[in-house]
């Protein structure tokens, strides 16, 4: 296999919004925020986050050859004729991003980045996403554990603010992938996988992504109303979840694919825009 390969199969950019939350989770709690720190911090996690990347790769690569938007992974398509030697890279990067965690950090911080790899590589892709719909609601839980590890790298007992925000993040995870999911139905159709617009079909799954939408507005004030974030973060969350409630609610009015791609796309600018909140808020 080639380098950019080996790239790909680490999914850069889930390990970099993985890194940002932690980055949330830092800045919501340091009273300085330091620079080395953060980069530092951002290393590890997206080191394992590479690493339950890379694991996914291989272990569903069966699936991948079936679905059109899969097929030309590197596993999937074959590249290699040992595709097991690829956990090795797995097992060093999650050693290396515990590790850096120990060193610069402690324990706690290395804890939840284990957590984190773990739940997405064996509790969602190993345990849950071939038996159930539930599966992104429960793996979900991957990517909380980076703001709790952001809030550890601080203070671990500082631990109020980056629990509220882990939740949101939690709630976050099956509009999010909900909405990507009935794009690409037939993929996982064909793959036998059942995701919930397989399982439910595509209008049962718009209800589904607008009252979890609901929940995930409503936790994401709670840092306000526990007192731990102020007003300027709390404006910015609920004009933030206006915006996302109302293209949820629109595509509960007319499930289409072109509103689910509005609602895909919209989450991920929700949660940016959530990031900022914090950071303006934290700084004035």
């Amino acid at each position: 296999m080639t380098l950019r390969s080996y790239v790909e199969l680490m999914k850069l950019r889930i390990g970099l919004m993985v890194a940002l939350m932690a980055v949330m989770g830092y800045v919501a709690v340091a009273d300085k925020v330091h620079p080395a720190a953060l980069a530092l911090l951002a290393l590890a996690m997206l080191m394992g986050s590479a690493s339950s990347s890379v694991f996914n790769h291989f272990y569903d690569r069966d699936l991948d050859r079936v679905m059109e938007r899969t097929r030309r992974r590197p596993l999937a398509s074959g590249q290699t004729d040992h595709p097991a030697r690829v956990l090795w890279l797995a097992a060093i990067l999650l050693a290396a991003g515990c590790g850096l965690a120990i060193a610069c950090f402690n324990l706690v911080v290395a804890l939840h980045l284990f957590l984190g790899a773990f739940f997405y590589a064996v509790v969602y892709t190993v345990w849950l996403k071939r038996r159930t719909w539930f599966n992104i609601v429960i793996g979900g839980a991957a990517g909380s554990f980076a703001v709790l590890a952001g809030g550890a790298a601080v203070d671990p007992a500082r631990w109020l603010l980056p629990f509220l925000l882990s939740v949101t993040l939690f709630l976050w995870t099956p509009s999010h992938f909900w909405a990507l999911a009935i794009l690409l139905k037939d993929d996982y159709e064909r793959a036998r996988v059942p995701m919930l617009p397989v399982v439910k079909g595509v209008p049962a799954t718009a209800r589904a992504i607008f009252v979890n939408t609901l929940l995930l507005v409503g936790s994401s004030l709670l840092p306000v109303a526990f007192g731990k974030l102020g007003y300027v973060y709390g404006a910015g969350a609920a004009a933030l979840g206006a915006w996302f409630v109302w293209d949820s609610w629109r595509l509960l009015r007319d499930p289409n694919r072109q509103l689910a791609r509005r609602v895909f796309l919209g989450s991920m600018i929700y949660l940016v825009g959530l990031f900022v909140a914090v950071l303006v808020d934290v700084n004035l």
